[in-house]
């Protein structure tokens, strides 16, 4: 069984930074596909970024490519996701994921974390 918890959401003006982690338990997190994904008000949830067990490889939605960053920290087994140049449209639920087998932005994935709000104001 794998756990993740989510921190480091907030408050943040556009423009602005945050990191989000990811704290794995049950697995470590070079043994685990995962990703990022948000979901606003009203809307579909969707993945962000994904990064791939073996080897590391990203995926970025295209919303976010060369805004986010998804990267581990196996030492730590916490996963992350820096997000600069925010803009109010990525104010969201942001939710961990892992899976031992789909990788990917349109993969299922088995474990989930709890979630954490980014607000983004203008």
């Amino acid at each position: 069984q794998v756990q993740l918890v989510e921190s480091g959401g907030g408050l943040v003006q556009a423009g602005g930074s945050l990191r989000l982690s990811c704290a794995a338990s049950g697995r470590t997190v070079s043994g685990l596909h995962m990703g990022w994904f948000r979901q606003a008000a009203g809307k579909e949830r969707e993945c962000v970024a994904a990064i791939r067990k073996i080897g590391g490889m990203a995926l970025y939605a295209d919303s976010v490519k060369g805004r986010f960053t998804i990267s581990r920290n196996n030492a730590k087994n916490t996963l992350y996701l820096q997000m600069n140049s925010l803009k109010p449209e990525d104010t969201a639920v942001y939710y961990c994921a892992a899976d031992l087998s789909n990788y990917g932005l349109q993969g299922s994935y088995d474990y989930w974390g709890q979630g954490t709000q980014v607000i983004v104001s203008s």
